[in-house]
């Protein structure tokens, strides 16, 4: 259990933070376009998207670094777009730490707190617990290039930690970082969250790292929200064609509407296999669409039932856990299929001629793109 006086004061506690209907642009370029987004007090939302969608600049929008063109930020009922950042209770954690490299890690830590005229004796006590909560008890006189790249970031953090923010920005703070160090800055961000109860925004490109830390995602494309939810809705349900090929891996299998009813779809792929979907998108019959499934929701086998596609495997390798099957229909299309891979198990050719849906599969039905 986390001490309880590490939590925030009272008159401290995190708030909730609203996007009411932001844009900005940068002269004839519009980088943000109309973005309305409620963060619930002590939740922690990822902002993900790929380069230029406009998340970096939402999030320095928030921290008060840019002026937006239009719109509103409200923290706890107040608006803050006249504040300067220093005085928005908001703290921001960097991809490349933005440590001073002059200083040592308690002046680090300390400098917020001195900026704002706090005592010496409340920037002592103040760094002495941030230390201890990001577990750094014994480096509070090394200089920033003493320390690995994970300890700089765990500064960084007790450095934002420290001026008791009522909002934590981080942006792309774990890029610098190499994998394992990355989980376990991930871990730790995420506990510290907890702990704290932190209204925080997460911006990041990664997927697998939105995926694992945050309580909400909001995909972004151009300059707009996609979709908005839990990291389960997100990967299961996604509302776009954007969405679900920018989340993890996904197979495209074009196709038409043959029947339709009480929100389950017929669907007759170009391989001629026949699949049952449950939507809530509406379709007719006639309709073209594209059915979209992710690997490990299909299955091998060499039996031809109703609904499987007749393949050819290509090539297979291990990843991971995981054993990625290539294989293609006879028409044409290339499509992958994941298994779990036992300990030890050999890589070998499969006598597999047919592939199906798994029992737990949801295909997700979209209409098929104009060309």
């Amino acid at each position: 259990m986390p001490s309880p006086d590490l939590a925030l004061p009272s008159d401290l506690q995190s708030q909730p933070l609203t996007l009411d209907a932001i844009s900005h642009s940068y002269g004839e370029s519009l980088a943000v376009d109309q973005v309305t987004l409620e963060v619930r007090a002590g939740e922690l939302i990822a902002l993900l998207g790929p380069s230029g969608c406009g998340k970096s600049t939402l999030l320095r929008i928030v921290a008060g670094f840019i002026n937006q063109t239009s719109g509103r930020v409200v923290i706890a009922d107040r608006v803050v777009d006249t504040l300067p950042p220093n005085r928005r209770e908001v703290g921001i954690v960097f991809q490349s730490y933005a440590l001073f490299p002059h200083m040592t890690v308690a002046e680090n830590i300390a400098y917020g707190l001195e900026a704002r005229g706090e005592s010496k004796a409340t920037c002592r006590e103040r760094v002495k617990e941030m230390l201890a909560t990001v577990r750094m008890e014994g480096f509070a006189d090394r200089k920033p290039r003493q320390l690995s790249g994970g300890q700089q970031q765990r500064v960084a953090l007790a450095r934002a930690l420290a001026v008791r923010p009522r909002i934590l920005l981080l942006d792309e703070p774990f890029a610098a970082l190499d994998k394992n160090l990355r989980l376990d800055m991930q871990i730790e961000i995420k506990r510290l969250q907890r702990q704290f109860g932190l209204t925080a925004i997460l911006v990041t490109h990664d997927q697998d790292e939105a995926m694992s830390i945050a309580d909400r995602i909001a995909v972004m494309s151009k300059g707009r929200i996609e979709q908005l939810g839990s990291p389960v809705e997100i990967y299961d349900q996604p509302e776009t064609l954007f969405v679900n090929d920018f989340i993890g891996s996904s197979n495209r299998f074009a196709g038409v509407v043959e029947s339709a009813g009480e929100g389950t779809y017929g669907v007759r792929l170009a391989s001629g296999a026949l699949w049952q979907v449950a939507s809530r998108k509406p379709f007719a019959p006639g309709d073209r669409v594209v059915a979209t499934i992710r690997p490990e929701q299909l299955v091998l086998t060499d039996q031809a039932t109703a609904g499987t596609i007749p393949v050819t495997l290509k090539l297979s390798l291990p990843i991971g856990g995981e054993l990625i099957h290539d294989v293609e229909t006879g028409a044409g299309e290339a499509f992958k299929v994941a298994a779990s891979r036992r300990p030890g198990e050999p890589v070998s050719p499969m006598a597999a001629t047919h592939c199906a849906l798994a029992p737990h599969a949801r295909p997700v039905l979209f209409p098929q793109p104009a060309a």
